[in-house]
């Protein structure tokens, strides 16, 4: 079913509720309004693009789960509309769901180990054109490595991040 939403003055929809009064309220009175401005024949339906549009879900939970929901929510840093909406794309689309926040700092992630990696990658570039005598050669070699470590120890990191934030999300068992 559609909804129409509108904004009234206080005072007119004041009137309008003792007018409704006698009549079955606010909704039964607007149905009959409506019902009798719209007496002319429906126009045919247009053939045009569809668009994606967005739908209004709602919910009513009762005092006890809107609490807990609540909760979980602010844990997230997320309002109730933000975590239930995120639930429900996690199921749907079966992808990671994170918090604005979250997504912020793994996007500056991304950004330093990019810029590692592009620094590891010229130092590799200077020891390939590099004259160097074997022990001198062996110590960069060797941080070198330290360095693919590091980096490798952070993705690895990075894919828990995921994998946690896909836990969080999947059902409970």
């Amino acid at each position: 079913m559609d909804r129409i939403t509108l904004r009234l003055s206080p005072d007119l929809i004041r009137r309008f509720d003792a007018a409704a009064a006698g009549q079955g309220g606010r909704s039964r009175l607007l149905r009959r309004l409506m019902e009798a401005a719209a007496q002319a024949p429906l126009p045919a339906p247009e053939q045009g693009p569809t668009t994606a549009r967005s739908g209004k879900l709602t919910l009513r939970l009762g005092e006890a789960d809107l609490r807990l929901l609540e909760v979980e929510a602010a844990a997230m840093g997320l309002s109730r509309t933000q975590w239930s909406a995120a639930l429900i794309r996690r199921r749907l689309h079966d992808r990671p769901q994170f918090s604005r926040p979250e997504a912020l700092a793994l996007i500056e992630v991304r950004r330093e180990l990019r810029r590692i990696g592009v620094n590891v990658n010229q130092i590799a570039r200077a020891l390939n054109t590099a004259v160097m005598d074997g022990p001198v050669l062996d110590l960069e070699l060797g941080q070198l490595g330290a360095f693919q470590v590091e980096i490798s120890a952070w993705v690895d990191a990075l894919g828990e991040a995921f994998e946690g934030n896909l836990a969080y999300w999947a059902p409970a068992s």
